[in-house]
């Protein structure tokens, strides 16, 4: 058994970087243990996307992030993070999922895919980007069902029906769009979510107005077969030919390792995880959340800009306390 850590942080996102930096600030030992890569999440974000906030908003660790268009891209996060690292030489495993946590004698049980280890407390800097929010309709399980977009080349020239009406869905029609496909969007609501990118927005309002994308508003999908997809619009059920679909429809945190580990959850089905928001303490003392993952289903509330203090409320209440 490993020695017993102050702190073991999951997820090498960037608010679990930012958590080992306030880590090492406080003379807290620490390990971070990451399922995948570097920052992951951001990793398997399509190959061109920008973000919505500016560099700045992305720093930690009091870090610049040099970048010089207005808004960075990933290619650009990434060499930053990977910077960042360099600069703090982080305690780092990669590639290591948590499988559970235990809770005993005041000491954290941590098993992981490929060792044990013991840590005072945890911090859960999970994301939400692994578990996509399903459809849950027939043929959803076909090959040609993608809940994840990367580029837009395997998609050209092809009949694309893109799920949703938030950034990444509207991202992936146009980038389809633009590369030959015959795109064609269906989205729940009457119109965008208002979180739209403001410079994207006349982009796809535009383009669905000039008939080049075709979109169903108050429509779902319904039914998905090998060379078709069924909807149901407003005019009633229609038939189209299809040979992608893209259910970009949104994310959820992993809510079973945080079951395992003793946290509660709101009961008002947007599963928001019970926690101190002055020290992100979860109810289950010694171990906390940061990050997105705090939001529940609500994972529109928190973004790096606005949860890199998460990091710092929580050394400095553990700090306390250990």
């Amino acid at each position: 058994m490993s020695e017993v850590k102050d702190v073991l942080i999951v997820g090498a996102g960037p608010i679990g970087l930012a958590c080992a930096i306030e880590a090492q600030k406080n003379g807290l030992s620490y390990l971070i243990i990451e399922k995948g890569a570097l920052t992951n999440s951001l990793f398997n974000y399509p190959l061109y996307m920008t973000f919505f906030s500016t560099a700045e908003r992305l720093e930690i660790g009091g870090i610049p992030f040099n970048c010089i268009a207005p808004k960075p891209g990933r290619q650009e996060a990434l060499e930053y993070y990977r910077n960042i690292h360099k600069y703090f030489s982080f305690n780092l495993k990669l590639y290591e999922e948590v499988e559970t946590i235990q809770k005993s004698h005041s000491i954290f049980q941590v098993k992981t895919s490929k060792a044990n280890y013991q840590a005072k407390a945890v911090v859960l800097a999970t994301g939400f980007y692994d578990f996509p929010n399903l459809l849950n309709i027939p043929g959803e399980e076909l090959p040609k069902v993608h809940h994840y977009y990367k580029e837009a080349h395997p998609y050209a020239f092809q009949k694309v029906v893109v799920v949703g009406a938030n950034n990444s869905s509207v991202d992936a029609a146009l980038e389809c769009y633009r590369k030959g496909a015959d795109v064609t969007m269906i989205i729940r609501g009457e119109g965008f979510t208002n979180r739209l990118k403001y410079w994207v927005k006349p982009d796809i309002e535009n383009r669905i107005e000039e008939g080049s994308i075709r979109a169903y508003f108050q429509s779902n999908l319904k039914e998905i077969t090998p060379n078709s997809v069924v909807i149901d619009t407003p005019k009633g059920e229609k038939t189209l030919e299809n040979e992608t679909v893209l259910a970009l429809t949104g994310y959820h945190p992993n809510f079973n390792l945080l079951a395992k580990a003793g946290i509660t959850f709101s009961t008002d089905g947007l599963k928001t995880p019970t926690y101190n928001p002055q020290t992100m303490e979860s109810n289950v003392e010694g171990l906390y959340l940061a990050g997105v993952v705090s939001g529940g289903m609500l994972t529109n509330v928190w973004f790096i800009e606005n949860s890199r203090i998460h990091a710092e409320l929580i050394m400095n209440h553990l700090k306390k306390q250990l």
